[in-house]
């Protein structure tokens, strides 16, 4: 299931990006209104993953079980936001020039695909905790935790550097 799903999800993300249903005669807004509320929530999936580690280092399994959760709910909001973003309107240019736009696309490079990588190893991470089985839970934990907060954060870092830009 897991494996499936880590498939399916990039998958249909990059179907349903390259749909506009504007483009396709659609009469719909553009949901233009959404970039800063969908990396309000990649903040606060920062903070939460960052909770649930103080959570967990302070013996607390119940919060940090539920700071994950909401960490996992918060990362499914935003990518529901983000495709019916880039479902309603049109993708903004990055504008930056020289050094900056190499930055930006190196970063907005690496958060692309390490938003497809570490989709397993949340659900893997997850599952292991649910399942019971700590000792693994805690192995992957430890991969899982910098690469999904680098995506949270390399999130907001998107849209501060591209907002600017936007129409």
């Amino acid at each position: 299931m897991i494996t499936a799903l880590s498939v399916i999800i990039p998958v249909a993300v990059a179907a349903l990006f390259g749909v506009n249903l504007r483009k396709l005669g659609f009469d719909v807004q553009p949901l233009t209104f959404l970039p800063p509320i969908y990396a309000t929530i990649n903040g606060i999936t920062a903070v939460l993953l960052i909770a649930a580690v103080v959570a967990i280092k302070k013996g607390n399994k119940k919060l940090h079980e539920q700071l994950n959760t909401t960490a996992i709910a918060c990362s499914l909001l935003f990518l529901l936001m983000y495709i019916g973003y880039h479902m309603t309107s049109d993708s903004t240019s990055f504008g930056g020039e020289g050094l900056i736009k190499y930055v930006y696309y190196f970063i907005l490079i690496t958060h692309i695909i390490l938003s497809i990588v570490v989709i397993p190893f949340v659900l893997t991470t997850y599952m292991r905790a649910k399942l019971g089985n700590f000792p693994a839970h805690k192995k992957i934990a430890k991969r899982t935790f910098p690469l999904w907060l680098y995506v949270a954060v390399t999130g907001v870092i998107v849209y501060l550097m591209i907002a600017p830009y936007y129409v």
